[in-house]
């Protein structure tokens, strides 16, 4: 079944792609969430006008994913944990514990999309990517302090 994407999905394509899915997954799940359209004949006339609009909304959604990517590497995060002698954390940092801390401060960031090389079992000085869109990342700088 073809269908027109009116979002990005990550899996498929961007807005505005046809692109060829199984039956079910369009009629279960991209069409009751409007994530898409059938790839009808009358839609595909429309496609052009909508292809239009959907390059304006991907521009204006890429523009809004890199300003909130030069706010977030401007933001510097201090975490703050219990730690025994040497810095050792009790327990762990994760990419939960930076997206509580995220969203405390205003940003409303998925847990999935923050990526930590490894998980942060001492105190000091550490990076995370996050992805805020296909086309545009931004780098977090963590500081973990004992408590």
């Amino acid at each position: 079944m073809k269908v027109i994407l009116n979002e990005n999905i990550e899996t498929l394509g961007h807005i505005g792609d046809i692109v060829k899915v199984a039956p079910g997954y369009a009629r279960n799940y991209l069409l009751p969430k409007k994530l898409a359209v059938l790839a009808t004949e009358g839609n595909a006339k429309a496609l052009e006008h909508m292809k239009r609009q959907m390059a304006y909304k991907k521009d204006k959604a890429l523009e809004s994913a890199k300003n909130l990517g030069a706010k977030l590497e401007a933001l510097s995060i201090i975490l703050t944990h219990k730690a025994g002698e040497e810095g050792k954390l009790f327990g762990a940092v994760t990419n939960m514990d930076v997206a509580a801390y995220l969203k405390a401060n205003g940003f409303d960031i998925d847990r999935k999309n923050i990526v930590l090389s490894d998980v942060i079992k001492h105190t000091g000085d550490f990076t995370a990517t996050t992805k805020i869109h296909p086309e545009v990342t931004a780098t977090l700088k963590i500081t973990v302090a004992a408590a």
